[in-house]
This record gives structure tokens, C-alpha cells and sequence, in this order.
């Protein structure tokens, strides 16, 4: 029986035009050898299965080789092109630095270095994995590669480019392997199928190159995978049945339920995909990257970002116009969001089922309008219509209920009213006088009966007193004219500046602080002051002002209320208290709380 070879050493490239989805490398290592300048020492670094190996072996033969031809290939009939071919040649040496790591292997090679080559012009040393090599044995290689023998030549392969000691990086050209797109890997895929005498779906060598993620050696390998299991016809069905990848039909599907607000199909399509062993968080990345594949797919500019097959891009061109751009955005937000939630969660797949939902009522008619715009609004509606027999009966007791009732016209035998009648004019006069007792500024008692104030509701007070005006006579707030401005005092007016310091955005946080650190005093009625320390805060508070009095009249319900600025004099101390300090003030005007902080054995922390 022959002796089978797989495919990614049998179809290995042996020249640098075979090496796929490296032109510009390949280019470069070619003009090289073609102008003889040839440096002592290279790096080649990328992932893994791009070919850096493979170029390494192309370039020692290429430079070994004693007739070269006229585009700077091997000629693979000289002598030197032969031994390497029969893997017999003394000018090319393979070391594998992740079991070759050591300060005595790396002296070894060095005395291997000085003995010149028997045939050809170059001994060339290919160090694989060269990350591997311990700090010593990078420090005993230093000035061999800095200074090697002229008939010398170092490649150093690796995958991890970043834990190379900087001093090795500095000594070589280096060269930056990419990912092999999945066109190349496909059309290389199909060259190897055809040499094979292998049948193949493009549809289904398409999956095999995104299965492979850019290395052309994987692609290979599951290449001869799905061939085993095939038995030489490769179609997509037995692709993603071998390799266990999700069917694109499974997103196309869901997506038409997310479309037609389906949520019931979209969670029993979400239970078959766990049935068949993937993985939530699986399920959903491959969601996002539908979503993200539908964007690209609405605009012929960006359609060549899509890597699938000819029959595939079709229908991703089909439903990508059936999705608005509005519902791709936040779908794709809201899969974001569960894919970074996804390892933190408790239960996996309530979230996964949860954002499905979510998905599923985007564009329903009543979805609402997503909040500034920065992303959706994370709201659930009901899964099953509610009965719409309902809305009529539950209107029926509100549309009675909003009807006026009927006034009985006074007869001349109605009793009059007990209480005696109030005059407008003297409710209007005991209201005002009410509020100007209110301007005062209240003393604690210190009584045995308590402290009079709240520690724990604070606006209690205020509280209570909303409440009494809520349930004033009908007779006396009728009486009152709405126009008219309410009667404020200095509290009021320094609460709601307060609440104003505590509505500000986080860009505003510095003068935020400050307004919370600062006290307004009355100047003459309605006009109150703020007094800064300096220009510049004074200027931040005079852009802020229009905003500021506004809120501020709205609040009190006071059109006449003004604010004003101003900078405080040389002599006087304005400036932002600590806690100690204002306990301490507000002590010299109530000892009541140095009794409340000893009663209850407290400590001020500044």
C-alpha cells in the first residue's frame, strides 16, 4: 500500500510563485536575491500555517541554487536544487527552539557556523519558534548574529514576535506574514481538489477557509478531514455536518423571525441550535456576525468586506434589503451587549433568550425610538397578543368615570351652609400673611420633647406642608388667581439650587461640586446672590445663569426670582467648607447638635 501524505506537505510550495497570499514578500525576497543584497539575519513572524517556514526553505534554496532562472526562481536541476529536493543538502540547517532552547545549543550552532559550506555559496540556519530560546541563550546568540561569518545566513521563524528581545529584533530584517484571505485559500483549495480528482462545492470549501482563520496549513488539514468523511464528494451539507459549524440557514431564518416579531419560533429555533451541541455564546457571536454581515451587504461599496460564497452573497443581498439600517444597529448592540455578559452570567441561556426577544420586538409599531440615540432601550413587551376584547370593557369604566355629573338645580327648600361664608379678598389677605410667617427662618427647640428635626427625612416638613396645601378648601383655591407668583424663603430657594448642582452632567461635575458648596443670601425680596472668589469661577457661573434662574423660577413658581453674581471682595472669606467646619458652624447656631453628637456618641470624619 503507498504511503499517504497530507495534503499540506504534499502540495507544499517549492517556489516563491507558489507560495499563496504573500506577493509582496515573496516579491521582495526576490529582488534580493536578483540585486545580491543579502542581509545576514531575517525574522519572519505572523500566525501560524502563512507560510514562514515554507519561504525560509524557498529563499536557502533560491540563494544555494547555481543557475537560477530569469525571474529569480531555482532552477531544481543544479546539484545544490537536487540535494535540497532529496532533503540530503550540508547547507541548510533546521533548529527547532522549543526543545533546543538552551545556552549549550546555542554554543553548538555557533561552532557549526564557522565551517564554511562544500557546496553553494551560503550555509543558511533556520530557527523555528525562536520566542522559545531562554534569555541566556538570546544573550550567547547576540554577537554571532550581529557579526556572522560572510558565508552565514540566519531566518528566525516565529510566532510571537513580541517576546523576541529587542536586541535580536534590531539585528534583523524583518518580515510581517499576513493572514491568507479566504478567496486565496478557496481558489487554492479548489487547485488542490482538482489534482486530487476530488468534487467540491465552492459553498462548501468557503466554510472550510473560514473555518481555517487564515492559515493556509489548517485549511489543509480539515481538507483531508472532510475528504475521510466524504468519501471524495465534498458538499456543504457534509461540511458543516462534519466540523459542526452552524448553517448560515439557521441566521437567515432567525432574522426573518426578528423581522416578522416571531419571538415564540425564534426561542424554539434557539433550543434546536442547543440540542445539537453548540454553544450559546457561540450561537451568538455567529448571530453578531450575521448582523454585521447584512451592513456590509446594503452598500455595494462596502460588499466586498463579505467573505462567502457567490450563492450565499445573494441572499445576503436579498435580506439585507428587507432590514432597515435602524434595526441592523441595534441588533447588533444588543448582541455586543450579551456576548460581553455572556461569561458573567449566571444563567446563560435566559440572556442569550432574553436579547432574542429583545431582537424579536424592534421593529414592532409600537417599539420605541431608542434613547439619544446611543442604544436601545433595553425594554420587553409581551410575548402573546393581549385579548382585545378587553380594551373596550376596561374603557367603559373610565369614560363613565370621566363624564361630569349632572347638577342639581337649587331649590328654594335647600339648607344653607353652617360654616359661615369666607370673602375673597380676606382669603387672599390670610394667605399672604401666611407666607411672610413662612420667610422665617425656624428655631429648634431644645425642649425634653426632642430636637424638632429629622435626621433621617429631612424634607418631612416640606412634605407635610405640600400635603396641607393639597387639602385646602375648594373655595379658597379658587380664590386665588393663578398668575400670581408663590412666596418663597431662603431655604426654598437654596434646596432647589441644589437640586440644580445634582441634575448636572458628569461633564460638568467641577462647578457642580462648587454649587454644592455654596449658599445663596437674600439681597431685597425675590433677589438672591451667589458670591465667588475669583473671575474665572464668576465667568463659568454667568454662562450657566439663563438656565440656572430659570430652573429656578419654574421651580418656585415665581416669576419675579433673580440671581446674581458676584466676586467676592479682597477681605472677605468665601471659599468651600469641609464637614467638620460646617458641623462646627452650624453647632455656634444650635447647640442642640453638640447634645445629638454626645447622646449618641458620634464622630465627625473630615
Amino acid at each position: 500500500m503507498e504511503n499517504y501524505i497530507v495534503s499540506a506537505r504534499k502540495y507544499r510550495p517549492g517556489t516563491f510563485e507558489s507560495v499563496v497570499g504573500q506577493r509582496a514578500l515573496t516579491t521582495t525576497l526576490k529582488n534580493a536575491i536578483a540585486s545580491g543584497k543579502l542581509a545576514h539575519a531575517y525574522l519572519f513572524c505572523g500566525p501560524r500555517g502563512v507560510g514562514k517556514t515554507t519561504c525560509a526553505r524557498i529563499f536557502a534554496k533560491t540563494i544555494n541554487c547555481m543557475r537560477p532562472t530569469p525571474d529569480g526562481e531555482a532552477c531544481n536541476e543544479c546539484e545544490s536544487c537536487k540535494a535540497f529536493n532529496e532533503q540530503r543538502s550540508y547547507n541548510i540547517h533546521e533548529l527547532d527552539a522549543a526543545s533546543n532552547n538552551s545556552v549549550d545549543d546555542i554554543r553548538q550552532l555557533v561552532e557549526q557556523v564557522r565551517i564554511p559550506p562544500q557546496i553553494g555559496k551560503y550555509k543558511v540556519y533556520i530557527i523555528d519558534e525562536v520566542h522559545m530560546l531562554s534569555t541566556s541563550a538570546f544573550n550567547a546568540f547576540l554577537k554571532t548574529l550581529e557579526e556572522p561569518p560572510r558565508h552565514a545566513i540566519f531566518i528566525l521563524a516565529t510566532t510571537e514576535k513580541h517576546k523576541i528581545l529587542p536586541t535580536i529584533l534590531s539585528r534583523c530584517q524583518i518580515y510581517d506574514f499576513n493572514r491568507i484571505r479566504v478567496e486565496d485559500i478557496v481558489e487554492h483549495l479548489a487547485y488542490v481538489a482538482s489534482k486530487e480528482g476530488i468534487a467540491a462545492e465552492p459553498e462548501a470549501l468557503n466554510v472550510i477557509a473560514l473555518k481555517a482563520d487564515g492559515g493556509m496549513r489548517d485549511a489543509l488539514s480539515i481538507f483531508d478531514q472532510v475528504v475521510s468523511f466524504t468519501g471524495g464528494h465534498i458538499t456543504y451539507q457534509s461540511v458543516i455536518e462534519n466540523l459542526n459549524v452552524l448553517d448560515y440557514e439557521y441566521y437567515f431564518r432567525l432574522t426573518d423571525y426578528f423581522l416578522s416579531n416571531r419571538v415564540s419560533d425564534a426561542l424554539l429555533l434557539f433550543n434546536d441550535v442547543l440540542n445539537k451541541g453548540f454553544d450559546g455564546n457561540h450561537f451568538i457571536t455567529g448571530l453578531s456576525s450575521h448582523l454585521r454581515d447584512l451592513l456590509v451587504s446594503k452598500d455595494p461599496v462596502t460588499l466586498p468586506l463579505l467573505e462567502v460564497g457567490a450563492s450565499i452573497r445573494e441572499r445576503y443581498q436579498q435580506q439585507a434589503q428587507q432590514c432597515p439600517l435602524p434595526f441592523l444597529y441595534r441588533a447588533m448592540k444588543l448582541c455586543n451587549d450579551c456576548d460581553l455578559n455572556y461569561r458573567v452570567s449566571k444563567n446563560k441561556r435566559l440572556l442569550v433568550e432574553l436579547t432574542l426577544i429583545q431582537l424579536a420586538q424592534l421593529t414592532a409599531s409600537d417599539a420605541e425610538e431608542p434613547g439619544g440615540g446611543r442604544s436601545p432601550r433595553q425594554t420587553l413587551k409581551p410575548i402573546t397578543p393581549t385579548p382585545s376584547a378587553a380594551a373596550p370593557q376596561a374603557a367603559q369604566p373610565a369614560e363613565s368615570a370621566s363624564q361630569p355629573q349632572a347638577v342639581k338645580p337649587a331649590s328654594s327648600r335647600q339648607t344653607r351652609p353652617t360654616a359661615p361664608a369666607v370673602s375673597l379678598s380676606t382669603t387672599a389677605s390670610a394667605l399672604k400673611a401666611q407666607a411672610q410667617e413662612e420667610k422665617k427662618v425656624p428655631v429648634v427647640k431644645q425642649g425634653g420633647g426632642g430636637l424638632g428635626i429629622s435626621i433621617k427625612r429631612p424634607y418631612a416638613a416640606m412634605e407635610e406642608k405640600a400635603a396641607n396645601v393639597q387639602e385646602a378648601p375648594v373655595a379658597v383655591a379658587a380664590s386665588v388667581s393663578h398668575e400670581e407668583n408663590r412666596v418663597f424663603n431662603e431655604h426654598d430657594i437654596n434646596l432647589c439650587w441644589q437640586e440644580y448642582a445634582g441634575h448636572l452632567p458628569k461633564e460638568q461635575i467641577a462647578i457642580a461640586k462648587r454649587m454644592q458648596n455654596m449658599h445663596l443670601a437674600p439681597l431685597e425680596g425675590t433677589v438672591y446672590e451667589a458670591v465667588v472668589e475669583n473671575d474665572f469661577v464668576a465667568k463659568e457661573f454667568a454662562n450657566l445663569l439663563p438656565d440656572l434662574q430659570n430652573y429656578l423660577r419654574k421651580r418656585l413658581n415665581n416669576t419675579q426670582a433673580e440671581l446674581r453674581i458676584r466676586v467676592s471682595a479682597p477681605n472677605e472669606k468665601v471659599r468651600a467648607y469641609g464637614r467638620v467646619e460646617r458641623f462646627q458652624m452650624m453647632a455656634q447656631k444650635n447647640s442642640a447638635l453638640l447634645k445629638l453628637k454626645d447622646q449618641f456618641g458620634l464622630e465627625l470624619y473630615s
